[in-house]
């Protein structure tokens, strides 16, 4: 591994008619070089092409459009079953004590099957190409989530959940095509959208399948009659994000454009094809994947813990509330985040590099994750208005530490060696997610349960934790690499 203090230096075949990178080179310059035509060309007003400087300021809005909306769908998919997932398993004749077992484990398995493949999509994305991938992913995603209301029996929601954890190209091919249809200059405001959109159907999610779940229930004048939601109440919000999920398919299908060049597709007459073993011995690439996965766990933890925390009880260790308070609570953190990716980000990355970007927000996760414990304390000793005081900033400030997020994205397309390796880094990055995914939130619950229960640390300890964790990832940075020009 390069010295922290020294740039790395990254090469590619040049045997095979490529040039060879050195640290000042744009990773991703055949695709500045080759800016998208047609309707995305950018023209000055005198009706000629723009210059490369304009190229780096603008984005290819309608290309950029078209992913974003593909990312938005992809959480929505996950996240429309936490409203009834536990009673849909209990109606299935499940004991409810076992409910939250089979849960997880669909949950579990979900995110096991994407783990599997993930590698799978990223090497056909750099061999077959983004769009082909895409495509073939959100049509398997949007069967597989309209099928899943229409589930009687555990076994066949869990098959359901697999399918859909095995169509998870999605993503892979998003955070690609963001990549290449944008350049060193204007990543950092492409991928605030990217995050946005994920941000937005991860709020979204929920609300559709509250909403839309036992409509014959909800609303007997409308689909009162109709015996098909009488006879599965759970299919219409399913059906429902199936639909998006396809009219996503169909519409980039027609509009949206190839970004990987020809010439750079694993397999063709001018690339050299570069195995996964073979990735990860790129200097800088398992530090960059290592952070990643890092502050994956910080997220998932803390995302898992949160709103149990907010339910339990105050003398417990918890703030006591409602439902309705903890879906305002979640909106509020939502929302925050969102204006901090927008607004705060792309200029943030421009003055201090994605690096300096990765430093401030692992040095600002330990106090985020000490405001929720402060809170419980304040009010276990009744001093309500000071509690509220610490939560509602540190939720509405605090949520800045979502920048490591898209941070740690960039660092990856940065450390890519050449473009037609960036699916397969990508995906290597998402298995990671994916496997911190299948055991993290099972963990930091039973941590907590666990620290509620026997009162540990008067019912902290997952805190304590999450502190420590918080603290190591100041450590873990500063093994992020440097390559000059690229603001890591």
């Amino acid at each position: 591994m390069a010295p922290r203090n020294e740039p790395i230096r990254k090469n590619t075949p040049s045997e095979n008619g490529h040039s060879a990178l050195d640290e000042n080179s744009p990773l991703l310059a055949s695709n500045a070089d080759d800016a998208p035509a047609n309707e995305e060309e950018i023209f000055n007003h005198n009706g000629t092409t723009a210059k490369d400087d304009d190229l780096d300021r603008l984005l290819p809005k309608l290309q950029i459009a078209l992913l974003c909306y593909s990312r938005v769908v992809e959480p929505i998919s996950f996240f429309c079953i936490f409203p009834y997932i536990n009673q849909m398993i209990f109606e299935t004749g499940v004991r409810e004590v076992d409910v939250g077992f089979y849960s997880g484990l669909i949950e579990s398995l979900f995110s096991l099957a994407g783990t599997l493949l993930m590698i799978f999509w990223g090497r056909a994305a750099d061999r077959l190409g983004r769009k082909p991938v895409l495509l073939f992913s959100l049509c398997g995603a949007a069967i597989s989530m309209a099928l899943f209301g229409f589930s009687k029996r555990v076994w066949q929601m869990i098959v359901c959940r697999c399918l859909a954890g095995m169509f998870g190209g999605t993503i892979v091919t998003i955070r690609a095509m963001i990549s290449e249809n944008s350049t060193p200059k204007t990543q950092a405001r492409a991928f605030g959208f990217f995050a946005f959109a994920g941000n937005l159907g991860i709020m979204l999610g929920p609300v559709i399948g509250g909403v839309l779940e036992e409509p014959a229930k909800q609303y007997p004048r409308i689909f009162g009659n109709i015996g098909l939601l009488k006879e599965y109440p759970y299919a219409l919000p399913t059906l429902f994000t199936g639909v998006m999920t396809a009219i996503s398919a169909l519409v980039n299908a027609i509009y949206l454009k190839e970004t990987l060049d020809p010439e750079f597709r694993q397999g063709s007459s001018k690339s050299k094809t570069i195995s996964t073993m073979e990735l990860l011995q790129f200097e800088g690439v398992k530090p960059v994947i290592f952070i990643y996965s890092h502050v994956m766990i910080l997220a998932m933890f803390y995302t898992a813990v949160v709103p149990v925390m907010w339910f339990t009880a105050i003398p417990l260790g918890g703030y006591g509330l409602t439902p309705k308070q903890i879906s305002l609570l979640m909106c509020l953190s939502g929302l925050s985040q969102a204006l901090w990716l927008l607004l705060i980000f792309p200029p943030l990355q421009h003055r201090l590099g994605t690096g300096g970007v990765l430093r401030l927000c692992a040095a600002a996760w330990p106090l985020f994750f000490l405001a929720a414990p402060l809170g419980s304390v304040l009010l276990r000793h009744r001093l309500d208005v000071a509690a509220w005081c610490v939560v509602l900033p540190a939720l509405a400030v605090g949520s800045g530490v979502s920048m490591a997020f898209t941070a740690v994205q960039l660092a990856l397309n940065d450390i890519s060696p050449s473009p037609q390796t960036l699916g397969t880094l990508n995906a290597l990055a998402l298995a990671a997610n994916s496997g911190v995914r299948t055991v993290a939130p099972s963990l930091a619950t039973s941590l907590f349960a666990l620290s509620v229960r026997e009162q540990i640390l008067g019912g902290y300890l997952v805190w304590a934790i999450l502190v420590a964790l918080g603290v190591a990832l100041v450590g873990t940075v500063r093994w992020l690499p440097r390559l000059d020009g690229l603001g890591i």
